[in-house]
């Protein structure tokens, strides 16, 4: 072969290997955590934490959890997320001084909490870094950042639709920055938009206020829906529950150990 048609083929071989892989390509792994859809869970904010119950997945408050409790989590072969508010300031948190009162907005109805002003993400991009840092470093597998739909509240500020998926996809990147999974809570009506931007999705109520179907897409998507429901019975949204595959169970709105699972 002349050196002419050697320097042909090198080149041809070249682009081929350049060329980009076609739509049926899996994505590449990420290394993070994926939750499943029906993974049994276990969501304890209040009171003494029972390591013990035979689950999964554990969603438990970053802040008042040691690296120490993650760790035994791990051990017991749980999954851990760190259920942080990203959306609202709790006068309580040992970071809560560094909050600017520009940013602080009405009380969100729970005592001692008031919506952020998610606009500012100047402002409030360092101390949620700050946070996921906390869940980082203590082992967490994942995290729940709470009060995501402060658009459809009365916050006192005038947020829009789009504020929220710009700050929400701001928590997302944040997270994965760090190795975390990291789940939508609530705001279903952004389900559509931010689907592609979470891992998992963490829900209150949707069966109660008929709107369980909303969170099929990340089901479809190979991604868990975690559910709470406070007030109906378990035969009332059971069923559904199930055919949607979704992970869901009763507990009281304290968040304490009791729970009773589909």
């Amino acid at each position: 072969m002349s050196r002419r048609a050697l320097l042909l083929v090198a080149a041809l071989l070249l682009l081929a290997g350049c060329t980009s892989p076609s739509d049926d390509t899996p994505a590449p792994r990420t290394g993070r955590w994926q939750p499943e859809p029906g993974q049994e869970w276990q969501w304890q904010l209040s009171g003494r934490l029972d390591p013990a119950v035979d689950v999964p997945v554990y969603d438990i408050d970053g802040f008042d959890h040691s690296a120490g409790t993650v760790a035994d989590l791990h051990r017991r072969g749980r999954k851990v997320i760190c259920y942080l508010s990203t959306g609202a300031h709790e006068d309580w948190r040992p970071d809560a001084g560094r909050f600017p009162g520009e940013v602080l907005g009405r009380g969100n109805g729970w005592e001692g909490e008031r919506w952020l002003d998610i606009r500012r993400t100047d402002l409030l991009e360092p101390l949620m870094a700050a946070r996921l840092d906390m869940c980082r470093d203590k082992g967490f597998d994942a995290v729940e950042p709470d009060n995501m739909d402060g658009y459809a509240n009365d916050t006192g500020f005038p947020l829009t639709a789009s504020d929220q998926l710009r700050y929400n996809r701001l928590i997302a990147r944040l997270a994965h920055e760090r190795g975390l999974a990291v789940g939508l809570k609530n705001d279903l009506d952004q389900v559509p938009e931010l689907l592609g931007d979470f891992d998992f999705a963490v829900n209150e109520q949707c069966a109660e206020f008929r709107e369980c179907e909303l969170l099929s897409p990340f089901v479809r998507a190979g991604k868990a829906v975690f559910h709470v429901e406070y007030e109906l019975r378990k035969r009332d949204f059971c069923p559904d529950a199930e055919r949607l595959r979704m992970s869901s169970m009763r507990k009281r709105y304290e968040l304490g150990v009791w729970r009773d699972p589909c």
